[in-house]
């Protein structure tokens, strides 16, 4: 086994929670004064250990099993609407029972991995809600979506289940990707196009998406606004999350500077996630 080790203020604390959300082997420990958090996420391998490294430095070492800490326990299913539930079970028997136990419900089995969005964080789980939400207003099977930032592919999956057609799941990390692609299969949604992309380096397709949903961080997001407007089609759908309160109206401000706004803030915790779109359609609305 092998440790990915590193350093950081404290200050940050959630956006590395947010990071790594659902993995079993993340420690986040306060060093003494409060001010920084040393990070340790154990990897069964070294080349998963320096893919780590590779995107948010820090440190790489080979350590013995008896080192680490128990791994924690199992998520608890997470409820979205009357429609889902998502659970890190991934074995048949497992699943088998948690059909015949809520015979209503789509199963989405979520294991935990190294890649976000296993449904238990606040960010996706109000994310999936808005998302049934959208899929109930549109009524007609067929609408396109683009989820940016995908993670463990999660919300593709979810749009798929909900009636969406054309699906497509980006995230700039290989190993997420790699993730989802694995998720898309398990779930019984392989028409879900994933991919390893740069959004700030993306060029959406020309008729845009009915549907972008896009959980990733408020600096990222920021940066990429002027993509994610495009990518959005007339009379589209947006959902954003992956935003510190601290941080909301600095991402909404630069979301309106390239003519995108918001109709639906919810708030949970200290994470922010909003429902909108184009002004021009939201003014067309009121």
């Amino acid at each position: 086994m092998f440790v990915w080790t590193k350093l950081s203020g404290a200050q940050w604390i959630d956006a590395w929670e947010e990071r790594f959300a659902g993995h079993p082997n993340l420690v986040i420990e306060y060093l003494k004064g409060g001010k920084s958090v040393r990070l340790r996420l154990l990897c069964d391998t070294e080349k998963e250990a320096r893919t780590v490294k590779s995107q948010w430095g820090g440190s790489v070492r080979k350590v013995a099993s008896a080192e680490w800490n128990k791994p924690a326990p199992m998520p608890k299913p997470i409820k979205v609407r009357d429609v889902f539930l998502v659970t890190g079970e991934s074995s048949t028997k497992a699943l088998a029972g948690l059909r015949k136990e809520h015979p209503s419900r789509e199963i989405i089995s979520i294991p935990p991995e190294m890649a976000f969005g296993t449904g238990d964080h606040a960010t996706t789980s109000t994310c999936l809600r808005l998302l049934v939400d959208i899929a109930r207003e549109r009524k007609q099977d067929g609408w396109t979506v683009a989820d940016l930032g995908t993670g463990t592919g999660l919300l593709a999956i979810a749009a798929r289940k909900l009636g969406a057609g054309d699906t497509w799941a980006c995230d700039f990390d290989p190993f997420a990707v790699a993730v989802a692609a694995r998720n898309v299969k398990r779930n019984g949604t392989p028409e879900v196009v994933t991919a390893e992309q740069d959004i700030l380096k993306w060029k959406p397709r020309k008729k845009g998406y009915d549907v972008v949903l896009a959980n990733i961080f408020s600096t990222v997001l920021i940066q990429a606004w002027p993509v994610i407007a495009k990518s959005l089609a007339p009379g589209g759908d947006l959902v954003v999350s992956g935003i510190l309160a601290s941080q909301a109206w600095e991402v909404f401000t630069a979301a309106a500077a390239n003519g995108l706004g918001f109709t639906k803030v919810i708030r949970k915790g200290k994470w922010v996630t909003a429902r909108g779109g184009h002004l021009d359609d939201l003014i067309g609305r009121s």
